[in-house]
């Protein structure tokens, strides 16, 4: 990329070596984009090496938070602390293992606080795959104090094992995720579960500090007698994985938590420590809760001093539901696409039809759990007659939401009806989502969309596969030129969609030229 590139056209050897080299510096790795990266969706650059013990982790915490704005609608204050606290206990990991670890850093161990439905798990697990640790998730009602009745607090580790493929080093920076943590409180009020409850965080509090948990299970009977055979053909497998640097997550609703520290702040504006304005919405009050207060609540001291970091998620209202069916990356939308496309058939959501969605999603008061629920009753029918037709395409409209029944009607009267139109956005959608995950705007001229369209329907193919399949090398190409002489947007015409490989090559010579 320099003076001294050739000025004619690249031979295709070239121009795929030209590729290559690209999407190793960027993605770090030079294996062929999937279909559903061609379709809109690239891997993240992972922050850690795959090889057995080794690490590196480079992010930035505002690269953290961009990566998890793809996924994760609002929650911004959320994904802001994370990515600080997760940028800080991987740098030290880091630092540890090339023997410059700091004598005097305290894990940033983190609680995450908001109702269901909220994203909580989904900004966990999308970071832990955007760094590259196993990542084990676990109920906190499921454990006993002996383990004996129920699962034992120790086989989260040992699931971060099987995760990392046997890899114990590895899996000795993972990250443990435990969802309905506030039912383990032992509060005055939820005596059901003191005993248990007092039990179960006083494990949770070894495992949290550091501690060796043994790799075989003491009750397991068949993995005991597999280590003591390997023992005796001289293979020496790891005894114990030290916990010293796996984070540990917890979340819940924490109903009642709200009360308590409503209470308190309520006592602390009579006299002299009255505050000028106390906190009034549920996500205010619960973001000024104090240690005190999860005491209070259930937890013992030691136990809540362990979780440093504390994140406060808000519910969410119909605006945001619409935008996590819009623009998520993770969006369940994808999700119904694939179910429909196992038949045949492309769906397309409007604008209008996912506004009803959401607005329906939202009576239901579960958060974006609210949209499943929604569209596999609005869907039910759907799937039901459509496969069994000769219906390819249709349209999700606001009206389809509204009286589901009356529009699969119509739409099974006249199959053809709306197909060329229906095929026609979706050429479009493929453009607005390519922007959404590269950063740069294709547009279709009306005679490469007719091509499109006529081709798909003469060959009975999926819109969406006809164009990941036509454009697969797009997105390298672009990025390639994008780099180097700056243009952000293109236009796809017909010879466009007639010779993909040939006019990419072209226009990849041409930014060559401009930067020679």
């Amino acid at each position: 990329m320099n003076a001294s590139t050739p000025h004619g056209p690249l031979p295709p050897e070239e121009f795929q070596r030209h590729l290559s080299d690209f999407v190793r510096q960027h993605f770090q790795s030079g294996e062929t984009a999937s279909p559903s990266t061609q379709a809109g969706f690239e891997p993240p650059p992972p922050g850690v090496e795959t090889k057995p013990g080794a690490f590196e982790f480079k992010l930035k915490p505002r690269e953290v938070k961009e990566y998890l704005d793809r996924f994760v609608i609002r929650q911004d204050e959320a994904k802001k602390v994370l990515s600080v606290a997760l940028c800080d206990h991987y740098h030290h990991v880091r630092m540890a293992l090339e023997g410059a670890e700091s004598p005097n850093y305290a894990k940033q161990n983190i609680i995450l606080v908001g109702p269901t439905g909220v994203g909580k798990t989904y900004l966990i697990r999308s970071v832990a795959e955007l760094i590259g640790v196993p990542f084990v998730k676990a109920d906190a009602t499921k454990f006993s104090e002996t383990g004996y009745v129920g699962g034992d607090v120790e086989d989260m580790v040992r699931d971060l094992v099987r995760l990392a493929e046997g890899d114990v080093a590895r899996a000795q920076y993972g990250i443990i995720y435990i969802d309905e943590i506030d039912k383990i409180a032992a509060a005055g009020n939820l005596a059901v579960r003191d005993v248990s409850g007092r039990g179960v965080q006083t494990n949770l509090l070894k495992l949290m500090e550091e501690t060796e948990v043994p790799v075989r299970s003491p009750t397991d009977i068949a993995g005991q007698i597999q280590a003591m055979m390997e023992s005796q053909r001289g293979r020496k497998s790891p005894g114990t994985i030290n916990t010293k640097h796996i984070l540990f997550i917890v979340s819940g609703a924490f109903d009642g938590l709200e009360k308590i520290t409503r209470k308190r702040l309520r006592e602390a504006t009579i006299g002299f420590a009255a505050r000028e304005q106390p906190p009034e919405t549920s996500e205010e009050v619960l973001a000024a809760a104090q240690t005190r207060d999860f005491i209070e609540f259930g937890f013992e001291p030691e136990f809540i001093g362990r979780l440093p970091v504390r994140v406060v998620c808000h519910s969410l209202n119909a605006d945001d539901l619409f935008l996590i069916l819009k623009n998520s990356e993770g969006s369940i939308i994808r999700q119904y696409e694939e179910d429909f496309a196992a038949y045949g058939i492309e769906v397309l959501f409007s604008e209008e039809g996912m506004r009803r969605i959401a607005e329906q999603a939202g009576g239901e008061q579960t958060g974006a759990r609210g949209l499943m629920t929604v569209c596999e009753r609005l869907f039910r029918d759907h799937k039901f007659e459509l496969p069994s037709s000769t219906v390819k395409r249709f349209v999700v409209t606001g009206d389809l939401v509204e009286n589901p029944a009356a529009e699969l009607k119509e739409i099974l009267v006249d199959p053809g009806l709306e197909e060329r139109q229906v095929a026609r956005q979706l050429v479009q959608e493929f453009a607005r989502r390519f922007q959404e995950s590269h950063g740069i705007n294709i547009r279709f001229t009306e005679a490469a969309t007719d091509l499109l369209v006529d081709e798909a329907l003469a060959k009975s193919q999926s819109m969406r596969d006809l164009c990941a399949t036509r454009f697969k090398d797009f997105q390298f190409g672009l990025k390639l030129i994008t780099r180097n002489s700056g243009p952000q947007e293109f236009m796809i015409d017909r010879d466009a969609v007639e010779a993909p490989d040939k006019v990419l090559s072209e226009w990849v010579v041409a930014s060559y030229r401009k930067t020679a």
